[in-house]
């Protein structure tokens, strides 16, 4: 050739250095004969590259051949016989090129006394990491470990230590942890606390008998951050679990909650985590959540805390320099619990102890065979001390039924310990221990508190179950809620949903007499409240025994059904409310209206004044209606003969006195200015300065210390509306055309 040229040597293709190339590209540059194999040379080419002297002739030609015997490929340069009185470049050097790296020379020497036209070059070998290396080569780093081979049929092998292994420098490996142990110490410490018990760095154990909260950890370097627990009772009201973890930072401003069903609080705040992506919490906090529960992650100086919670496991993994001062259970489980206790996070009885009666179901026997399989294989393969978690599984389960996965819990936590400090993985655990795979328990279900959640059967679905505390002031007087709330035309019977679904009872089923009165749930606090009142009854029964007024209903699931049969269980929860009649301060009208007729003006009108007992003014207040304090009524001023669309009715004010006198010193103001007073919240008014009538309310009273009638008086005015609005606002002003104003009352009387 004598032009650049590209060859196609698929039919015989090159092997340079472990590289198999099909196509040569070769061109001339001012000092050079290039061949390449990736494309042709240019002053930014790296690549597989031959650099040869340029040939006099202005033509070359190059050969390949089969590596005879050793020679995988042959790269030979072929140089233009010269006479010996001609002077062409004696020592000619040919440049072979790896990956833009001088690999390799051949030297040509033309003579007149040495002859040599060709030079011969072995361009097989192995390549790693960038170098080259010959073939029957080996290398070997003691300092690193490292050994490589490329042997004689130019096959690589490479050698150095594991992940979790690390070179000593004298090409010996270790496990990296008894490296780090030696050479690079540091804390990598796990703290476990599941149910009651806890299990602390150095393997200490210790439970929690009472329903408090403690400090799990503190750093004395990291003044403001902490971690505690909080304990509550669950199926027994001598057993505590723990409730739910939290996270203090930056003092008093930052308060990170994990809670039970994978609830994630921030100053009492709901977080959402929905994605299985971290989420940073702008206090530095990386929160995760899955399937098996939240893990709140935070680095603090030279300290890495990870906090995770299923619901009723939590393990904190320490990392951080060795010999760093350490406060908490987690650091000493052997300290007095009072030392730790947090009485700012805890109620004034947490620490009131309880009994409870034996559990017959408890085989203490069973249990502790069950957690002696932490001895076995394939605990075994780790080297972590079973010990301890051993003996939190005997104590809690020794004291606590087996219900809710609780054995397998402990299980876990050894199995996840293993896996957080060895990054070992127990294969077939579960199976050997009939463990389900793991899951945050109740996950995404939120109970109240004085609820937890727990499995309705063995494996089964789950629900909110009251605790026992809790529940023994129902269990005791055999109810399954409050008492009647009682008040003078209204009561309410209040339901534990808890207690109600221990009954296999749907509240959502319940009604009162009327079918369509039905519980309303409390969503905080799952408490079911059924009520009637005076407005809307319920179907309630009122009866008068002598001095004694009874209002009753009942609380059923029956539904009307005239079925002869039933399936389920027939609820009927009777309550009532007794009043003595004497007891009952009551008021009547002495009038049920008060009518006055006025002349103003060129206007005559009457003015009626009446009262009522319900907002639609459909039930007047008669001469023998009782009328009881705090009851709401309902006062309409109404004229007759007067033109509508001229003219409105206003009323300024009204006011109530002990005396006939409207200007008695005791006064006591329902409407000031055309407006309610805004000091009685109870106090509404309507359609005032709208039309030829209007009304307010008010809730019935006495004066204080005082009994006898009382006289309240309404003053009220026309106002010709001529396209303005007769509407009072609650700043006095003057309104179009204001006429003389006229006094209307009405007496109570006790």
């Amino acid at each position: 050739f004598t032009a650049s040229s590209e060859f196609d040597i698929s039919s015989c293709p090159i092997t340079f250095y472990g590289r198999t190339h099909q196509r040569a590209y070769v061109n001339f540059t001012r000092q050079n004969l290039v061949v390449c194999f990736s494309g042709f040379y240019g002053s930014r080419t790296d690549g597989d590259c031959i650099f040869g002297p340029l040939p006099d002739s202005g033509s070359a030609e190059f050969e390949q051949y089969q590596r005879i015997p050793v020679l995988e490929t042959i790269v030979k340069y072929t140089q233009t016989r010269s006479r010996p009185s001609v002077s062409v470049l004696p020592v000619q050097v040919v440049d072979v090129q790896v990956d833009g790296t001088t690999a390799d020379k051949v030297t040509v020497t033309n003579t007149p006394t040495s002859r040599q036209t060709r030079g011969y070059l072995d361009t097989s070998g192995c390549r790693h990491a960038g170098a080259v290396y010959k073939p029957a080569t080996e290398v070997s780093s003691p300092e690193t470990c490292f050994r490589l081979t490329c042997d004689k049929d130019v096959v690589l092998t490479t050698s150095s230590c594991g992940p979790l292994e690390r070179c000593l420098g004298n090409g010996s490996c270790i496990p990296a942890a008894l490296y780090d142990a030696i050479f690079n110490p540091k804390l990598d410490e796990v703290c476990t606390v599941t149910g009651p018990a806890l299990v602390d760095f150095r393997g200490g154990v210790t439970s929690v008998r009472d329903r408090c909260s403690y400090s799990l950890l503190s750093l004395p370097s990291v003044p403001d951050f902490q971690v505690v627990a909080s304990f509550q009772e669950r199926r027994r009201k001598d057993v505590s679990f723990l409730d739910g973890v939290t996270l203090r930072l930056g003092g008093p401003s930052v308060r990170v909650h994990l809670k039970q069903g994978g609830r994630v609080l921030v100053n009492d705040a709901t977080l959402t985590l929905n994605s299985p992506d971290p989420l940073v919490h702008p206090a530095g906090v990386e929160l995760s959540k899955d399937l098996t529960g939240v893990t709140a992650k935070v680095s603090l100086s030279n300290f890495t805390v990870s906090v995770f919670f299923d619901g009723y496991t939590a393990q904190i993994h320490l990392q951080g320099p060795v010999g760093s001062a350490l406060h908490g259970l987690c650091d000493n489980a052997s300290r007095s619990l009072a030392d730790l206790r947090l009485p700012e996070s805890s109620s004034t009885s947490c620490e009131t102890q309880f009994t409870d009666t034996d559990d017959p179901t408890i085989s203490c026997t069973k249990m502790t065979e069950h957690c002696n399989l932490l001895k076995e294989a394939p605990f075994s393969a780790c080297d972590i001390n079973p010990e301890p978690y051993i003996t939190a599984c005997t104590r809690t389960l020794c004291s606590y039924p087996d219900q809710d996965g609780l054995k397998c819990q402990f299980l876990e936590a050894y199995a996840r310990t293993c896996r957080l400090k060895r990054n070992a993985t127990l294969v077939g655990w579960r199976t050997k221990t009939e463990c389900s795979h793991p899951e945050a328990f109740c996950q995404d279900r939120t109970c109240s508190d004085h609820e937890f959640c727990g499995e309705k059967t063995v494996g089964g679905d789950t629900r909110c179950f009251c605790r026992a505390i809790f529940a023994s002031k129902y269990r005791d007087s055999n109810t399954l809620g409050d008492p009647t709330v009682c008040n003078q035309t209204s009561a309410s019977l209040t339901l534990a949903n808890c207690l109600l679904e221990d009954e296999g009872v749907d509240y959502a089923a319940l009604h009162l007499k009327d079918l369509t009165c039905r519980g309303r749930m409390d969503e905080e606090t799952h408490m079911v409240t059924f009520s009637f009142n005076g407005t809307n009854r319920c179907g309630t029964e009122v009866m008068n025994n002598n001095n004694q007024i009874i209002y009753q209903n009942t609380i059923s699931n029956h539904g009307g059904s005239s079925s002869v049969i039933t399936r389920r269980d027939q609820v009927f929860i009777d309550f009532s409310c007794v009043y003595s009649q004497e007891a009952i301060k009551a008021f009547k009208i002495r009038s049920s209206s008060v009518i006055k007729v006025i002349t103003s003006g060129v206007w005559n009108y009457t003015l009626t004044m009446k009262a009522y007992t319900d907002a639609a003014r459909t039930q007047p207040v008669e001469s023998d209606t009782q009328v009881g304090l705090d009851q709401t009524i309902w006062v309409e001023l109404k004229t007759d003969g007067l033109d509508g669309d001229l003219l409105s009715i206003v009323t300024e004010s009204c006011w109530a006195t002990n005396q006939e006198s409207d200007n008695s010193s005791l006064r006591y103001d329902l409407i000031k200015n055309g407006c309610a007073n805004p000091a009685d919240p109870t106090v509404r008014v309507e359609g005032n300065g709208e039309g030829t009538s209007n009304r307010f309310s008010f809730n019935m009273f006495q004066f204080s210390g005082r009994s006898g009638n009382i006289y309240m008086h309404c003053k009220l005015q026309l106002c010709v509306k001529e396209g303005n609005s007769c509407i009072p606002v609650n700043i006095p002003t003057r309104r179009t055309r204001p006429e003389p104003l006229s006094l209307i009352s009405m007496v109570w009387t006790d």
